[in-house]
């Protein structure tokens, strides 16, 4: 089996197991849900925004969930699901990505039978992606915004390759174009004061991951005003 079909194959017993647990009911089959997710997530016009990241953001979660002071405290199925729907919608030239992902959720969930309250808290979630910018004690929005953003804090050669993917992406907009938004982009990550908000996060990824921005933001940044 490829790790292409292996992945494949674990993200949809861990859907299965997510709708179970966040309390689908029990005549309806989760299957052509998973299929028309999955589907989404491989689209073509994706070169990092795939099911790598996807099954990359839900064993993240895991690490985070476990690490938790209070393990309790996060709503673990509300979690899952929203990163299995944080990018179902993905359309690199759009900005309603996130919104058009939640109005997703809220239409598939209660399909599936799951309660009005765990659907709305799943919705709130995807759209908080857009800001990675969870208020104080938000545990679930925490944990997702977290596990979302760990890429940032990848070894050298794991982060250049998911600059490498998101500037594949961005294909259609020309290099001068490109690097100034992108440079914008870096700029406002590395003047948040805290990128990470759980413990687990802030310890072992906060370090790194600035430390990969501002490396790629100097590579972005003209010869002239490197110094060159």
């Amino acid at each position: 089996m490829t790790s292409d079909a292996h992945r494949e194959k674990s993200l949809r017993a861990r859907w299965h197991a997510t709708t179970a647990a966040a309390g689908a009911a029990a005549d309806r089959d989760p299957a052509p849900y998973a299929d028309r997710l999955l589907t989404a997530w491989a689209e073509p016009q994706r070169k990092y925004h795939t099911t790598a990241h996807l099954a990359d953001v839900l064993a993240r979660i895991d690490v985070l969930a476990e690490a938790a002071d209070d393990p309790a405290a996060v709503e673990l199925a509300a979690v899952e699901l929203a990163a299995w729907f944080h990018d179902a919608v993905y359309r690199p030239d759009r900005s309603e990505n996130e919104e058009r992902s939640a109005v997703l959720a809220e239409r598939a969930l209660p399909e599936l039978g799951i309660d009005d309250a765990r659907t709305a808290e799943v919705a709130r979630l995807v759209r908080l992606t857009v800001t990675h910018d969870p208020a104080p004690g938000d545990t679930n929005g925490e944990v997702l915004c977290d596990a979302d953003l760990a890429v940032l804090a990848g070894a050298p050669a794991a982060y250049a390759a998911y600059a490498a993917a998101v500037r594949a992406e961005y294909g259609f907009v020309p290099d001068e174009a490109f690097r100034a938004g992108r440079a914008a982009v870096l700029r406002q990550l590395l003047d948040l004061p805290r990128l990470f908000r759980t413990p687990y996060g802030a310890a072992h990824w906060e370090a790194p991951a600035r430390a990969n921005l501002a490396a790629e933001l100097a590579e972005l940044s003209p010869p002239q005003s490197r110094g060159e």
